[in-house]
């Protein structure tokens, strides 16, 4: 689940209470970027964090007087010091950090208002005011221009990515899990009766099981739905391909060699649809990125890298290779 839906739903479903903080403005490099939360529910349970573990302890000490008192803090974390003397910890991080650190009611109203946007499939825009004369902490805005200015941090919270996968063998079990631990919204659709099973996907949020002729209709993926073909089997690959590859989708995988998808687009053109050179460039096969490994837990995370990488408007090279910032100043 990610990040602020957790919080969300610990705030309305469970009726907690506790603080919030949240990084609200990031100057130099950091680990986390602007939007990072930590909720402390008032029993001690975290969910999130700012950092990668080194700013926590000390969100949390100052955290105790916001509960207490109710009084939003502003904390500024500079880690610009070469060796880190104010921390003693080695950061490197070589940033500016601020954090506001405000309490929380149980179910504030921006969380239902958010909560709501999310299932209805809309995206929602949340605002921090960290500085200035407002009143201090998260709110939804007001005046709906969706700027940034001084003092105020805006973030634009979009609903959880869309997958389907089409194909509910072995290997399609553990895409699901990873899709769904990164809070991805997640259908699975496959021919098979046998195999297109809730027990098999218990954590899929849907599964279907239908002709391979009318997977795709029934599944009805969106114009957002990233799509992987994996079913193994050419007769359903080809119809569930020929209807998917029509449609405007940013992610479009198909499992195999190359040697098999030309066959399969070979065989469609004889059928009579032909794909344009635009639908071939979109089509991701072999799908993943390279990342060695033959087993079902390997693939899923080639895959799912790629999907990740795609959505993050990046190539998949590693890091040391990228000559601009990790992070686009924001």
């Amino acid at each position: 689940m990610r990040e602020l839906d957790a919080i969300i739903e610990e705030l309305i479903r469970r009726k907690s209470g506790g603080i919030l903080a949240t990084l609200v403005t990031v100057e130099g490099s950091s680990y986390r970027r602007p939007g990072a939360r930590l909720f402390v529910a008032r029993d001690g349970r975290r969910i999130g964090s700012i950092s990668g573990g080194c700013l926590e302890d000390d969100v949390l000490l100052r955290g105790q007087a916001v509960a207490e008192t109710g009084r939003p803090d502003l904390v500024i974390y500079d880690t610009t010091s070469e060796n880190d003397l104010v921390w003693g910890l080695g950061l490197g991080c070589h940033g500016v950090v601020r954090v506001l650190i405000e309490r929380l009611e149980p179910n504030p109203e921006w969380a239902g208002a958010v909560a709501e946007s999310l299932r209805a499939d809309r995206p929602a825009e949340l605002e921090v005011v960290w500085d200035g004369g407002a009143r201090l902490g998260t709110r939804i805005p007001h005046d709906g221009n969706g700027r940034e200015s001084q003092g105020i941090f805006r973030e634009l919270i979009r609903p959880a990515p869309r997958l389907v996968v089409f194909g509910a063998g072995d290997d399609a079990r553990p895409l699901v899990r990873l899709a769904k631990e990164f809070g991805w919204r997640v259908t699975v659709a496959d021919p098979r009766p046998a195999y297109a099973t809730a027990p098999r996907f218990p954590e899929a949020d849907r599964v279907l099981c239908a002709p391979a002729g009318e997977l795709v209709a029934r599944a009805a993926p969106g114009p957002d739905a990233l799509a992987v073909i994996m079913t193994h089997h050419y007769v359903h690959d080809l119809p569930i391909l020929r209807d998917l590859i029509a449609l405007p989708l940013p992610y479009l995988g198909l499992l195999g060699p190359k040697t098999r998808t030309k066959k399969i687009l070979d065989d469609l053109a004889a059928s009579g649809f032909t794909a344009t050179p635009e639908q071939r460039a979109q089509l991701r096969t072999p799908v993943g990125l390279d990342l060695g490994g033959d087993t079902p837990e390997t693939v899923a995370l080639s895959i799912f890298a790629e999907m990740h990488a795609v959505l993050a408007g990046r190539d998949g090279r590693p890091l040391r290779e990228r000559g601009r910032p990790i992070h686009e100043q924001r």
